[in-house]
C-alpha cells in the first residue's frame, strides 16, 4: 500500500526576530509505505498497557542512486535482495535480544526477585510502584539493551535544539541529551537501534516561525514536522519498515499535540511524549508517553529538599498562579482570599517566598492551566508536598510503573467546591504515608545532566523503552 500521493513540501526561510535568516529543510517528492499490522498482548499482566504492533511487511531500503533502473525497480534483483536479508538479520537480532528482555521482566514479577549483570545501587521495593520487580528488571534490560539513534538533519534552532531553561525545559533537556552523543543509550549506529528520535523543538518552531504571532494556525507547525518525517523516511529504511511505531519526539508545548492532528494515518503508530497528555483529546496511553512538565530556573537543574517535617507544616493546602484555564477560574471562584487554611493566591505577595510556602504546605494543590499538565507536581514532589492533582482527562508520568494514588490526592474538577472537605478527611496516619512516599518518588522527578539511572530523563527514556517492548517487527 502507498500513503497519500507523491508529496512536494518547501519550508520558506525565515526570520529570527525579524533580521536573522533560518535556513529550512526543502523537501520534495516522496512516497511513503503504510505497514499492514495486526495485535498481538503482551505485558498485561506487567503494566497498563497491552498492545503489541507486530509489522507483517518489510520493504528493503531505498535503492542507491548508483544503482541501475533495472535493480532499482525488480525486486528480486541481487542488490535488492542483499539490502533486504541484511534488514532481515538486523531485525531478527534485535527482536530476540527484545524477546530475552520481556522474559526476563516476567520472570521477575513471577518469582519476586531480579537478575543484573552489574551491583544494583537502588532497589524499589515500595507500594508507590506498581509492580516493583518488574519495574527494576525492566530498568535493568533498559540500561543493557536500549539504544537509540537520533537522526542528524536540520540545524539550530529549530531541530538538535531546544529550550534549555523556564517552563518548557524538558524539552531541550531531552533533545540535548539525546543529541550531544553522550548518553550510554545512544546507537553508534542507526541498524543497532531500537528506536529512532526526531530531534524537532516544538518551542522552536513557535518561537521562531510564529513571531511575529499573526496566526495560531497550526498548518505550519505541522507542516515542518511532517516534512521532516517524509525527509528521514525518503533517506532511510527505518520509518517504513515501522510506519513509525519505533520513532518519537518530545516536547512540552501546548501545541504539541495538534502536530498529528492533520495526518492521523502519518502518526497512527508514532510515539508522542507530551507533557500535555490529555486522554480527552487524542492521547494515547498504550502509545504515547506522559513527560512531566518543569520550570527549570537558569542555571540550575532544580531544587530538591525535605522541606519541613511533617509536625511543622501549619498550612492545610497552597496555590499562587495566573488565572489561566477554566480549572484555575474554578479553583480562584470558590477559594481565592476566603479561607484561612486553603491559601489560595493568583500572584503571590513579594512579602511572601513561593519555595518557603510549598515547603510548609501538607498539600500543594496542582490544577490544570490552559492545558492538563502542571510544574507544580514536580514543584510540590521536590519539597515534600503532597501534590493535590486537580485536573479531568489528564495521563500522568511514568504510570505505567508509579501508583500516583500511594503520594497524591486526586481531586476532579467537579469537587473543587470540597476541597477542604477532602483534605481535612484525610487521616493523619494516612497523610504520613503520602508525605514520606513523595521524598520516595523525589529521585524520579530529579533533573541531572548527564542523566542519572532512575532519575526524569530515565523515566521518560523507561516510558519509551516500555513502547518499543510492545512493538515487534518481523523480518
Amino acid at each position: 500500500m502507498v500513503l497519500g500521493e507523491t508529496m512536494h513540501c518547501h519550508l520558506e526561510a525565515m526570520a529570527k526576530n525579524s533580521k536573522e535568516s533560518v535556513s529550512m529543510i526543502l523537501c520534495s517528492s516522496l512516497v511513503l509505505v503504510v505497514v499492514i499490522s495486526s495485535v498481538h498482548y503482551y505485558f498485561h499482566d506487567l503494566f497498563t498497557f497491552p498492545v503489541i504492533i507486530t509489522t507483517n511487511k518489510i520493504y528493503p531500503p531505498p535503492p542507491s542512486p548508483m544503482q541501475s533502473i533495472r535493480d532499482q525497480h525488480n525486486v528480486s534483483s541481487p542488490v535488492v535482495m542483499k539490502q533486504r536479508r541484511h534488514t532481515n538479520s538486523v531485525i531478527e537480532d534485535m527482536e530476540e535480544g527484545l524477546a530475552r528482555a520481556r522474559a526476563a521482566i516476567r520472570e521477575a514479577a513471577r518469582t519476586r526477585a531480579y537478575t543484573s549483570y552489574k551491583k544494583e545501587t537502588y532497589i524499589p521495593r515500595e507500594s508507590i510502584y506498581k509492580n516493583p520487580y518488574a519495574f527494576l528488571q525492566s530498568h535493568i534490560e533498559m540500561e543493557k539493551r536500549f539504544k537509540i539513534w537520533a537522526y542528524k538533519e536540520g540545524e539550530p534552532p529549530i531541530f538538535n535544539h531546544g529550550p534549555m531553561n523556564d517552563i518548557y525545559s524538558i524539552e531541550g533537556q531531552i533533545i540535548d541529551e539525546l543529541c550531544t552523543g553522550n548518553s550510554p543509550f545512544t546507537a553508534r549506529h542507526p541498524d543497532k537501534a531500537h528506536v529512532f528520535f526526531l530531534p524537532v523543538s516544538i518551542v522552536g518552531i513557535i518561537r521562531y516561525v510564529y513571531r511575529p504571532y499573526t496566526t495560531y494556525a497550526r498548518d505550519r507547525l505541522q507542516n515542518i514536522v511532517a516534512d521532516y518525517i517524509h525527509m528521514v523516511a525518503d533517506r532511510y529504511p527505518f520509518w517504513n519498515r515501522s510506519h513509525g511505531a519505533d520513532h518519537f519526539l518530545a516536547s512540552c508545548h501546548d501545541w504539541a499535540p495538534d502536530v498529528s492532528a492533520a495526518s492521523p494515518e502519518l502518526y497512527k503508530n508514532f510515539i508522542r511524549v507530551l507533557c500535555n497528555a490529555n486522554i480527552t483529546e487524542g492521547f494515547l496511553p498504550v502509545r504515547d508517553v506522559s513527560m512531566p512538565e518543569i520550570f527549570l530556573r537558569h542555571s540550575t537543574l532544580g531544587y530538591q529538599s525535605p522541606g519541613e517535617p511533617p509536625q511543622s507544616r501549619h498550612i492545610l493546602a497552597f496555590f499562587a498562579g495566573g488565572s489561566h484555564g477554566v480549572v484555575r477560574k474554578i479553583l480562584f471562584q470558590h477559594w481565592k482570599d476566603k479561607d484561612n487554611e486553603v491559601l489560595v493566591y493568583d500572584y503571590l505577595p513579594k512579602t511572601l517566598n513561593y519555595t518557603s510556602m510549598m515547603a510548609n504546605s501538607r498539600f500543594c494543590l496542582c490544577p490544570s492551566g490552559y492545558e492538563v499538565a502542571s510544574p507544580r507536581i514536580v514543584e510540590a514532589i521536590s519539597v515534600g508536598c503532597v501534590p493535590v492533582i486537580v485536573s479531568d482527562g489528564y495521563a500522568l508520568p511514568f504510570g505505567d510503573v508509579l501508583d500516583w494514588s500511594k503520594f497524591s490526592i486526586h481531586v476532579p474538577v467537579r469537587q473543587i467546591p470540597q476541597i477542604k472537605t477532602i483534605l481535612q478527611g484525610v487521616s493523619t496516619d494516612k497523610y504520613l504515608r503520602l508525605q514520606r512516599r513523595v521524598l520516595m518518588v523525589q529521585r524520579h522527578f530529579a533533573l541531572n545532566r548527564p542523566a542519572k539511572p532512575f532519575d526524569v530523563i530515565h523515566m521518560v527514556l523507561h516510558s519509551v523503552w516500555l513502547r518499543r517492548l510492545n512493538v515487534k517487527l518481523n523480518g
